[in-house]
């Protein structure tokens, strides 16, 4: 069986992983949507708690079946930069609002650009790897909004992160359907 076998199957059969995480970002999204008026410390909350399953979930899909996953680095990767902000930003709740600004900046922009190299990387592997790359570039344009913007970010960053979220988790539950009909045409079923 070729690597690019191993990685098909791999993603084929962690396609729940991947919708789930989707689904927790639009669920996020919504609840950032319902309440605009929440505190800094309340948003930094909710953010945190995403970017640490996020990177958990990130973590688990790259040890998942390790003797089989062959070069998973990216993911893993992916994983240690969502933990490492969710758990920065939950240690401090009372973050005032330009650090909180910072925290997400760093955790968007890396985490978008190693979606990109993981979709280039896997283009040929995996079906549904065009929503793992707009989920990049969606993540790394919020990433230089937010730098380039952050006064204009500080007014509205209840909503900012509540559109982002949507998007992000849109393009995981895409990207998940689309491993899980994949998984379906490997085993021959429908």
């Amino acid at each position: 069986m070729t690597d690019s076998q191993v990685t098909r199957n791999l993603f084929a059969r962690r396609w729940w992983v991947v919708l789930l995480r989707g689904v927790i970002a639009v669920i996020f999204g919504l609840m950032a949507f319902a309440w605009p008026h929440l505190t800094i410390a309340t948003l930094a909350l909710l953010f945190g708690l995403y970017a640490l399953i996020h990177g958990i979930s990130s973590m688990f899909a790259a040890i998942a079946y390790r003797p089989e996953a062959g070069n998973r680095w990216l993911l893993a990767l992916e994983g240690v930069v969502g933990i490492w902000a969710g758990i920065v930003t939950l240690r401090s709740p009372t973050t005032t609002a330009m650090v909180l600004i910072f925290f997400v900046w760093v955790w968007a922009i890396a985490t978008g650009i190693l979606r990109i190299a993981e979709a280039i990387r896997l283009r040929k592997a995996i079906r549904g790897e065009v929503w793992l790359a707009l989920s990049g570039v969606v993540t790394v344009v919020f990433g230089l909004m937010l730098l380039l913007r952050p006064i204009a970010a500080l007014i509205g960053l209840a909503w900012v992160i509540a559109a982002y979220a949507l998007l992000l988790g849109l393009f995981e539950i895409m990207q998940g359907l689309e491993l899980r009909t994949l998984g379906h045409a490997r085993l021959g079923t429908a």
